[in-house]
Formats: C-alpha cells, sequence, structure tokens
C-alpha cells in the first residue's frame, strides 16, 4: 500500500500526523490496533497520519497514553491548534519528550526548559507590545512550554546538561520580582538529580565555541539528533558527523564554563542583589 509522505517540518500538524504515524509503529500497532485501544475509527487514523483531518484533543491525550509518548502529541496538537511556534520547532519537541539526555546551550536568554511561567509570560508579553504574536499565541507558547518541562517529571527522569551565557543572566526579564523567582527556580533545579547548570563567562571571550543556542539530544538507543534556530526557523539535525561535531564544541565550551559549584554560587549572589535593592 502506498503511504502519502509528509514532511514534518512543512507545518505544526504534518508534524503531528507524522509523529502519531511513528509512535504507533514504534508501539507495533497497526491502526486498527490503536483504533481499539482509543475508541477512534482505523479510517480516522487514517486520515490523521496523512494530515487529511486535525484530531482532536481528547484522541491525541489518548494517544499520548497508549503509546506512551510522553505527551509529545499533545504539544503538538497545541502547536497546530494554535499556530504558535516557529517552523521546526515541533518536529524537535517530539524527539525531545523522548530523549534519555539533554546538553543544552543557549546564548542569550534563559532556556525555556528551565523558565518560570513568570519569565516566559515577560519575554512573551513583549513580543505582542512588538506586534510579533497576538495575545492568544503568547498565551498557547508559554502553555507549551511549561507543558514541555514536564518530561523532568518522567521516570526515569531524562539527564539535563545545561550552559548559559552569562549574557542570560545580565538581562533582568521582567525585573527584579520575576527575575528573583527565576533565580530561586534554578538555584532549585541545579541541586536535583542528574541535573547540571553550568555558567559561560564573559572571560571566555573569543575562545568561546559557540555563536547559536544548540541542544544535543540522547534518544533511545543512543541516538543522538541536534537542533539549533535562526531568526525565521528551527533545524533539526540528523547528520551524524554534523551532530558530534556540535558536540565537540559544547564539551569544550563545558570544560571552560564555571563549574556547577560556581554557577550556583553565582544564582544564590546575583539572587540576593535583586532582593537587596527591591
Amino acid at each position: 500500500m502506498n503511504r502519502r509522505t509528509l514532511d514534518p517540518t512543512s507545518s505544526p500538524l504534518a508534524a503531528l500526523a507524522v509523529q502519531l504515524r511513528r509512535s504507533r509503529e514504534a508501539a507495533g500497532l497497526t491502526q486498527v490496533g490503536l483504533g481499539l485501544l482509543v475508541g477512534y475509527s482505523n479510517t480516522y487514523i487514517s486520515n490523521t497520519e496523512t494530515a487529511k483531518e486535525p484530531p482532536s484533543l481528547t484522541f491525541v491525550q489518548r494517544a499520548d497514553h497508549h503509546l506512551n509518548t510522553g505527551g509529545s502529541l499533545e504539544l503538538l496538537w497545541w502547536s497546530w491548534k494554535n499556530g504558535s511556534l516557529i517552523p521546526g520547532f515541533p518536529e524537535y519537541v517530539a524527539h525531545e519528550a523522548n530523549a534519555t539526555a539533554l546538553r543544552i546551550f543557549q546564548p542569550r536568554i534563559i532556556p525555556g526548559l528551565l523558565q518560570t511561567a513568570e519569565y516566559a509570560t515577560a519575554m512573551e508579553t513583549a513580543n505582542v507590545r512588538r506586534g510579533k504574536i497576538s495575545q492568544s499565541q503568547a498565551d498557547a507558547r508559554v502553555r507549551f512550554l511549561l507543558d514541555r518541562q514536564r518530561i523532568f517529571a518522567k521516570t526515569p527522569r531524562p539527564t539535563l546538561r545545561t550552559i548559559m551565557d552569562e549574557t542570560c543572566l545580565d538581562r533582568p526579564i521582567g525585573g527584579p520580582d520575576v527575575m528573583i523567582r527565576q533565580l530561586r527556580h534554578l538555584e532549585d533545579v541545579a541541586q536535583q538529580p542528574k541535573t547540571t547548570i553550568q555558567i559561560a563567562l564573559h572571560s571566555i571571550a573569543e575562545a568561546h565555541p559557540l555563536s547559536h543556542p544548540v541542544t544535543l539530544l540522547t534518544m533511545p538507543g543512543r541516538v543522538m539528533l541536534g537542533y539549533t534556530e535562526g531568526l525565521q526557523r528551527g533545524y533539526l539535525e540528523r547528520d551524524s558527523e554534523t551532530v558530534a561535531s556540535w558536540a565537540e564544541d559544547y564539551d569544550q565550551l563545558q570544560a571552560e564554563a564555571q563549574s556547577p559549584a560556581a554557577s550556583l554560587t553565582m544564582f544564590r549572589r546575583l539572587r540576593e542583589d535583586f532582593e537587596h535593592a527591591s
């Protein structure tokens, strides 16, 4: 039987359709078999997997449960529903939800997986004021980000290694009160199991090996994927040589960055500075 080939980067709905099919096949289920589990017809599932028909939220929630996807289908559903995410990112999120380890470098703002709701809201509110997105899209982005953070409630919990440029802490996003809560959150997360957060200081200067945000995912079976973003879209990288090159740069930066203990001390000092100034 010929199958309609979809490009998951073409739209959020296509990303959802592709991820549904991949998850179903990985579970060893036919469309009929999945339909019996979730209470929908195989025709409905076929139309969803070919992006001919958008699925209901109830369907994707049931599919998430029975396919053990870590909630990735619902995340993609919200992306399609609100049209609030840049192209390429929904495909990445589908893989992020199933990763066993994440290595993140962020040069300008605190990484999304570590943001508080107040910090994320301040960022998106600024986008609304600039006319870049609507308020409903801003709300959807914040909801989507907080949903992504549920991966750290999984058992087993994925390993998280994060490096942030010092610039991420220089910008008082949302003002002192928001930054106090954000820095306290970083302190808490940095002390959780399987988690490391480091700060790359300005003094690294020209020795800094990375100029764009980079995320490295370790997937089941130890397959490595990479992700980065430009101004208009995100890029999921599967080429093993390219991902290995990114990993080498990440490892170099990790060696140059402050230790996790020194970075934790920095979070506390900055928080206390904001508290004393307020």
